[in-house]
């Protein structure tokens, strides 16, 4: 596809332009980038999901585990010493809380993260394709009689 600078005349007056400016060049590759990056994003934020799913449910077991021992205990005098492995299930209980709690910090750090992601590749194609006043067309075939051109480039 052959692309002209508007304004630079040429031997097909009678064809219409449209301006692919550098903001859509921008834009689209913002969007190429954020595309590339979206399965791994969606993949580590599904797993953690999971994680935090079977942490939910291992501390829902341990918490029934936990009234069964309280009950037992409490029935008579146990057969033999539960004490050890009720403290050890209460710091199970605590420890899954803590990570139930940091699991759940990094998926919201993956989602800024994302969104950072974002922002970032917008900044970076600024920078490759800084905002220029001559505009990039394409021919494009006349289907109304406005014209197409921008009114900045033809006052020069």
């Amino acid at each position: 596809m052959a692309a002209t600078i508007a304004g630079s005349g040429g031997g097909g007056e009678n064809a219409k332009h449209t301006a692919i400016t550098p903001t859509e060049n921008r834009e689209a590759m913002a969007a190429g980038i954020l595309e590339l990056f979206k399965p791994a994003v969606q993949e580590v934020d599904e797993r953690v999901r999971l994680v935090r799913e079977s942490q939910l449910e291992l501390r829902h077991q341990i918490e029934e585990l936990d009234e069964v021992l309280k009950q037992l205990g409490q029935s008579r005098e146990p057969p033999i010493e539960l004490d050890p492995y009720v403290k050890k299930l209460m710091n199970s209980k605590r420890k899954i809380a803590v990570i139930s709690n940091i699991i759940q910090n990094a998926q919201e750090r993956v989602r800024k993260l994302q969104q950072r992601v974002g922002k970032e590749s917008g900044k970076l194609l600024s920078h490759l394709y800084p905002p220029s006043k001559e505009a990039v067309t394409t021919p494009v075939t006349p289907t109304s009689p406005h014209s197409f051109a921008d009114p900045a480039s033809s006052s020069s």
